[in-house]
């Protein structure tokens, strides 16, 4: 084990062969006076004036010494053109990136090597699904989308090549043919399929119950993927509750609920089990290879919300807070900005700052005048996977063989001639085996249990963002809102991915609202794949907005959201896979010690709170290794242990020897699953070795050494393994051992940033940064311990608002503004980000002017 551990395809995203030439055009860009002029030109203009088409009057365009634009216009419309344009002048490469994902459309760029993930991206259709979502939006909406593109179009009518971003400089050595296409609104919306795609919530547990079955009997799996701690953890709405009954185990059902196969019992892949285990461990590869634009798929995407009335702070109004957890990227997923009408009215309804994503108009996550919103991720169970019985081009529902519906796909390639695919759909939704290893896998697993099966059994998507939705004019809908019953009515728009939304208002109001399209089942409950050959399997509609977990103004006087369960087990199932509530129970044990004996909140409350690295796996063990009677270097790691605060610090000794600890326990424990499940050590092994603390002779522990139960001889072991790993990691002195050196991150540009062309790298990419933290915590910079110790989660943004005062709310971003290499705000803010700090976010038009460095207007001419 060690930090240089194999990272899997999940963590690699893109890797473009770029060649020896781009290697020798970056030495000669960053070795001659040229080469800084080439970097340069594509800086955008930010002062001065910029004659305009396409605007109906004057938009101002200010920006603070961090480089956050915010824009001032007299309408709607002059608002969204000019948002369109600052985010081409900031950002185009990553929007054209992203479309050319989203619309299955990568091999245009960068060749044959992405043929695979296009296929699999024109197989779940997102750009005609967004297609279809535009033609649907209502009128003004759709005026607004419009105006966006127009004012992205704008831009690139003046701007090509080098002079958009350095990026294109560097593509037209591979393929120098390439110039981008006029943006469209339709490239906008597509961007929301990438983000429910990202937040798809448990088809990763679905996949894994799949494979563990393979090696494990059902009860063993239920071990491995336990129940929520209903009446320990809280839930969003309402608290800790009443326990739910025990789960019994998963397995593979037919329509009947009968076990559709056996599944093996031993616990290594051999010879008695061929086509069947085998398989099964490439079953995420496919997932794993597609581009990760908010993260790598697991239970540490998530983020942390909440929000405190105003009589429990010292202003009197409310406090929200909020930082999503995503996948690192440089630049950061977020841009900033302010949308400002210089007068409210039918004309201009917009006055609204906060987190934008660049290629979409309006504000995702902020405040206007009147109300303020986060976002964490809801995680419902809105996609299940189906076994099929296909033959030909028919598969069989209800003893009838039924035509799967064809529709054919030509994948252009960079460099080599066009693909044709052909995407084959039931009515649940598309095949998708064949076009991935992963889909494949679980056909094949499932036809080796049931060699009687003549037909050719394969595996369909049904997945509620592969259907019209409104997502697309929730944004506008919520960016306006002025009260809770606007924030609803946004709210029920929100279909997909579906989110926590918390809430406060400057009355002094809160509340919490889960939106969303949830499947309502006419059999399972999702956590393990069903046949599709029934109609008595699949979905029977979606459960009502009104039923959705909603509370306003609590008792409590403050509502924790952190991707914890939302409801109790007694409503409508959401999901069976919620994240296990450590993050939430931090939260509330922080507000709840600093509002004790009658003290009141503050905003810098709110963001010590963010920065909380306490260990709720750590606590739980410390006191068990306390009582273990240890030797050699295990005694010396228990030494170090004792009297730590268990807090993951960057700078701690401890927390790093005890992480080290960590990794080698889960190793020792589950190394011999099928390596696609291998622990992550989040939230859900902090639950299953923390159940076993309790079962110290569980044959999960291994073999007891003599009279030691064989829970305190694994423990026992792994300080002892630990310790020599961490010396070798980072030398003999544990004195000088630091969290911070071995869990590092590397900000990476998601297209040329792990290109294997290290002058390349070294153009994009800034870092390593050294960082505390870690999974299922309320810092929540996570890692993955089947990989390493490297960082691969973390808060993308962390904002604070005072509804007081909104301009003394606080946000932080983890770069920068700007997506240009080597611009002044590329990364200026990660160092900020880095060190917990947060800047000013002025708000009001006399904050904005008062902070502005750069003034720029943009001039309607005719």
């Amino acid at each position: 084990m060690g930090t240089d551990a194999p990272r899997t395809s999940r963590h690699r995203g893109l890797s473009f062969l770029i060649g020896l030439l781009v290697a020798v055009l970056v030495l000669a860009v960053v070795g001659a006076g040229i080469g800084w002029w080439t970097v340069q030109r594509s800086f955008p203009t930010t002062s001065g004036r910029i004659d305009v088409r396409g605007l109906d009057t004057d938009v101002t365009v200010y920006r603070d010494e961090a480089g956050i634009p915010q824009i001032v216009g007299d309408t709607s419309h002059d608002l969204f053109f000019a948002q369109g344009y600052v985010h081409a002048q900031d950002r185009f490469w990553e929007m054209d990136f992203r479309r050319h994902v989203t619309a299955g459309r990568l091999a245009e760029l960068f060749g044959e090597s992405q043929v695979g993930t296009d296929t699999f991206i024109r197989t779940l259709d997102w750009r005609g699904i967004a297609e279809q979502e535009y033609e649907l939006l209502d009128e003004e909406s759709r005026a607004y989308y419009d105006a966006y593109a127009a004012g992205v179009n704008a831009y690139l009518d003046e701007h090509s090549g080098a002079d958009l971003s350095l990026e294109y400089a560097v593509l037209g050595l591979q393929n120098p043919g390439y110039s981008p296409e006029p943006w469209t609104p339709v490239d906008s919306i597509a961007w929301l399929k990438a983000m429910a795609w990202d937040l798809r919530s448990n088809l990763g547990d679905e996949i894994d119950r799949a494979l563990l079955t393979t090696e494990l009997t059902p009860e063993q799996v239920a071990e491995l993927h336990p129940d929520y701690a209903w009446g320990q953890m809280p839930t969003i709405v309402g608290g800790p509750i009443a326990a739910a009954p025990a789960a019994t185990g998963s397995r593979l059902l037919d329509a009947d609920g009968a076990p559709l196969a056996t599944p093996v019992t031993t616990t290594t892949t051999d010879a008695s089990a061929p086509g069947y285990a085998a398989p099964l461990t490439s079953l995420a590869a496919a997932l794993d290879d597609l581009p990760e634009l908010l993260g790598p798929e697991g239970g540490d995407i998530g983020s942390n919300s909440w929000v405190v009335s105003g009589s429990l702070t010292e202003s009197g109004k409310p406090l929200l807070a909020n930082d999503p957890h995503l996948g690192p990227a440089m630049p950061s997923i977020w841009a900033q900005m302010g949308l400002h009408c210089t007068e409210i009215n039918d004309d201009c309804a917009f006055d609204v700052a906060g987190y934008t994503f660049s290629g979409l108009p309006g504000v995702i996550i902020g405040h206007n005048e009147r109300i303020a919103w986060g976002f964490t991720n809801l995680g419902p169970d809105v996609a299940d996977l189906y076994l099929e019985r296909v033959e030909g081009d028919s598969y069989e529902l209800d003893g009838a063989m039924v035509p799967l519906t064809l529709r054919e796909e030509v994948i252009e390639v960079a460099g080599g001639d066009p693909v044709t695919i052909t995407v084959r759909s039931t009515g649940r939704g598309p095949i998708v085996t064949g076009i991935g290893s992963d889909f494949t896998a679980v056909a094949d697993a499932a036809a080796a249990a049931s060699p009687d099966e003549a037909s050719d059994l394969q595996v369909s998507l049904q997945w509620t963002a592969l259907t019209p939705g409104t997502t697309a004019q929730a944004i506008f809908a919520l960016d306006r809102a002025r009260d809770w019953d606007g924030f609803r009515h946004a709210a029920s728009l929100f279909d997909v991915p579906a989110q926590n939304l918390i809430y406060a208002d400057d009355e002094g109001n809160i509340g919490y609202q889960a939106p969303g399209k949830i499947p309502l089942r006419k059999s399972g409950d999702g956590t393990m794949p069903l046949p599709g050959w029934t109609s008595a399997n699949g979905w029977s509609g979606m459960l009502p907005f009104d039923e959705l977990p909603s509370v306003q103004n609590p008792p409590a006087g403050y509502i924790v959201t952190a991707n914890n369960a939302a409801a109790g087990p007694d409503g409508p199932l959401l999901t069976k896979d919620w994240d296990y509530g450590y993050r939430a129970t931090g939260i509330d044990s922080r507000l709840r010690a600093a509002l004790a004996g009658g003290a009141k909140l503050t905003a810098d409350d709110m963001s010590s709170i963010q920065l909380d690295t306490s260990d709720a796996n750590a606590a739980r063990f410390l006191p068990v290794i306390a009582e273990l009677d240890l030797s050699g270097d295990a005694a010396r790691g228990a030494e170090l242990l004792d009297g730590w605060n268990g807090h993951a610090d960057a700078d701690s000794a401890e927390a790093a020897y005890f992480n080290v600890f960590w990794r080698t326990l889960l190793d020792d424990m589950f190394g011999g699953l099928p390596a696609e499940t291998l622990p992550q050590g989040g939230d859900r092994w902090f639950t299953v070795v923390g159940t076993l603390l309790g079962q110290p002779d569980s044959s999960w522990w291994g073999e007891a050494s003599g009279e030691v139960p064989a829970r305190d001889a694994a423990i026992a072991k792994a300080l002892d393994e630990a310790w020599d790993e961490a010396a070798d990691l980072m030398g003999d002195d544990a004195a000088d051992w630091r969290w911070g050196d071995l869990h590092t991150l590397t900000l990476t540009n998601q297209s040329f940033g792990e290109s294997g062309v290290a002058p390349v790298e070294w153009l994009f990419n800034r870092g390593p940064y050294e960082l505390g933290g870690g999974s299922a915590i309320v810092n929540a910079i996570g890692w993955d311990a089947s990989q390493g110790y490297g960082v691969d989660w973390v808060p993308s943004m962390r904002m604070v608002v005072d509804l007081d005062d909104v301009d003394r709310s606080t946000w932080i971003n983890l770069t920068g503004a700007s997506g240009h290499a080597f611009h002044p705000n590329y990364d200026d803010q990660a160092p900020l980000w880095q060190r917990g700090d947060t800047r000013q976010w002025p708000f009001t038009l006399d904050a904005i002017v008062a902070s502005a460095r750069d003034t720029l207007l943009l001039r309607a001419v005719e």
